[in-house]
């Protein structure tokens, strides 16, 4: 198959949309380098939230995301992305290497997908059920890669043991004074290019009807949706055979692709990282699911009844911070 190099602005524009891409506490852990035919996505150690994110782990889900997200937003450019994973085993950081084959035709169904990804939000806010359900996940399963990632759907019975899990996740870290000082830092009370902002945050009043979230600094919204008495969202959990990084990055691409579908079918979505993040609620997971394999996050997929109360953009770092050109 041929490849071609791609005209500096199609790169820039494509790199842009992906990096909508989320990421542990918005912290855009990436770093993408354009060098002749190729573009080169990197972990940017430097932005891993590391109180939080103990083993790195996460940080490369985010990288898997963008990477997603990437082929998604060349596609609609009409270019296929053809990527490489861990080109060089003594680079660790270096997660891919992306290059470009020209498509003959661009699909409706392509520039859907990369419209979603501007139209994508993390809703914390309480969720109404998703309407039909049974059929949206066939068509989630009928697009997920599951050679290396599976997905399993938490039935509501289960709902209890993990929103105990979810509290235990809590208590465990009361007193980490290094978790909560990075989770201030992350959420700081004025608008930036990353982290989580205030109009992206629930209030108590709206955190208490959500039973499995992170619990972030509450903010003085007035109460949002109090016609949803409490969260009722769908709870998916995506698992890996591994524990290795290739399998965080596989992970990262399937996370985009559920987030992204979800949004296409009119749904709102909010990812969960906390749970996975001890062992101690990790096994909890993993017992529920009945399942030997490893969690890697979890996924609430609802309903937000108002269009006009989805949450607001978040920022993202400017496109000078995280692509660079060379050669």
């Amino acid at each position: 198959m041929a490849m071609s190099a791609l005209d500096p602005q199609v790169i820039a524009n494509a790199v842009e949309l992906a990096c909508r891409a989320p990421s542990v506490h918005n912290s855009q852990p990436w770093q993408w380098v354009a060098e002749g035919p190729s573009l080169k996505l990197f972990l940017d150690a430097s932005r891993v939230p590391h109180a939080t994110d103990l083993s790195g782990r996460e940080a490369v889900i985010s990288c898997g995301a963008v990477l997603d997200h990437l082929r998604v937003a060349v596609a609609a450019a009409g270019w296929q992305a053809i990527i490489s994973k861990f080109p060089n085993p003594n680079e660790p950081d270096h997660l891919a290497t992306v290059d470009f084959s020209a498509l003959e035709f661009v699909t409706d169904a392509v520039r859907r997908r990369a419209d979603a990804i501007l139209a994508r939000r993390t809703d914390r806010l309480p969720l109404a059920p998703p309407p039909d359900w049974t059929s949206f996940e066939a068509v989630l399963r009928s697009t997920i890669d599951t050679d290396g990632v599976t997905l399993r759907v938490l039935p509501d019975s289960l709902r209890p043991q993990l929103a105990e899990a979810s509290r235990l996740t809590e208590s465990l870290r009361r007193y980490d004074a290094s978790y909560h000082a990075e989770l201030a830092w992350w959420t700081a009370p004025y608008e930036v290019s990353d982290g989580v902002p205030y109009s992206s945050l629930v209030s108590v009043a709206e955190r208490d009807r959500v039973d499995v979230a992170r619990v972030f600094p509450a903010t003085e919204h007035p109460d949002r949706r109090p016609e949803v008495s409490h969260d009722q969202s769908t709870i998916v959990v995506l698992s890996t055979y591994e524990d290795s990084r290739r399998a965080a990055l596989d992970c990262g691409e399937v996370l985009s692709d559920v987030l992204l579908e979800a949004t296409e079918a009119g749904l709102a979505t909010c990812t969960l990282t906390h749970l996975t993040e001890l062992e101690a609620s990790r096994d909890v997971v993993r017992a529920l699911t009945g399942a030997e394999d490893n969690p890697q996050l979890l996924i609430r997929i609802g309903l937000a009844p108002v269009i006009t109360q989805s949450p607001p953009v978040t920022p993202r770092r400017p496109l000078r911070d995280v692509l660079e050109f060379r050669g």
